[in-house]
């Protein structure tokens, strides 16, 4: 799925400067000179349920299958000057302990290592209202890159003790740094799927396929070997499914939302 959408991207491309204050979504986009841009937003997803999720006009889609390798890959045949910003937008793994799965963090930074990339999006007030409908709570905040899933709650409670970040996703710090290399504007959505007080179990991420999807006979057989895990995933998919139904809304009131100027991203060492 993820090289088929890279592909589709030579369908957008264009000659001509990146375009600034770009706005999500409505087909036609307009840069400062005015003049029309029909290059689509790139999303960046790990999972094939994000990937459609955000699908739509306007959008050109890829899927890292929550692997950081195959992610970079992706994103050396993506030319860009077929784009006109790079958003992240999937869920993620909660470290600040006062959110819960389905909440909502819009990136206000990324931080990876000792490298922190700015990250913007404009939602206006009409949007947080219609963002926060449904009982959907949005936040702004940091997002931690990490190159492995972080499962266990003392991990997570860690990583948020170092960065402060609110949550922490595996394809968040490689969107931020393509697009700050390509000098693209940038932002991040990342809906709660794990609170940091949950552990996430071992065989969630091990059934995970190489296309992004579920293995679910690999989680039967998890199962039947260690039924002791039969709760631990439940809860887990609980979570997983309330943030997969956030982040549908999310992309509905992504429409018509604008990225900062690409001027503003740039990548700072701490």
């Amino acid at each position: 799925m993820g090289a088929r959408a890279v592909s589709e991207l030579a369908e957008h491309q264009q000659q001509g400067g990146r375009g600034r204050n770009v706005t999500l979504g409505t087909g036609d986009y307009v840069t400062a000179g005015q003049a029309v841009d029909p290059r689509p937003i790139l999303i960046v997803t790990g999972l094939v349920q994000e990937a459609r999720i955000a699908a739509g006009p306007g959008m050109a889609v890829i899927c890292s299958s929550s692997s950081p390798t195959q992610l970079r890959a992706l994103l050396t045949v993506v030319d860009p000057e077929t784009i006109r910003g790079v958003i992240s937008f999937g869920v993620a793994g909660g470290l600040d302990p006062t959110l819960r799965s389905g909440d909502v963090v819009v990136a206000t930074e990324v931080l990876s290592g000792d490298t922190r990339w700015a990250a913007g999006l404009s939602l206006s007030d009409d949007l947080i209202d219609k963002l926060t409908s449904g009982r959907r709570r949005v936040v702004r905040g940091s997002l931690a890159g990490a190159e492995e899933v972080v499962t266990g709650s003392s991990c997570k409670a860690a990583l948020h003790s170092v960065t402060g970040a609110s949550a922490v996703d595996m394809e968040s710090h490689i969107a931020a740094a393509y697009a700050a290399e390509a000098g693209l504007p940038f932002a991040a959505v990342r809906v709660i799927s794990d609170p940091a007080h949950r552990a996430l179990p071992a065989l969630a991420r091990a059934a995970i396929k190489p296309n992004g999807q579920i293995d679910l006979a690999a989680v039967l057989r998890g199962i039947v070997r260690n039924p002791a895990t039969l709760h631990a995933l439940v809860s887990t998919g609980i979570d997983f499914n309330r943030a997969l139904r956030s982040l549908r809304g999310c992309r509905d009131f992504l429409i018509g939302t604008e990225l900062v100027d690409s001027e503003a991203l740039v990548a700072e060492t701490i």
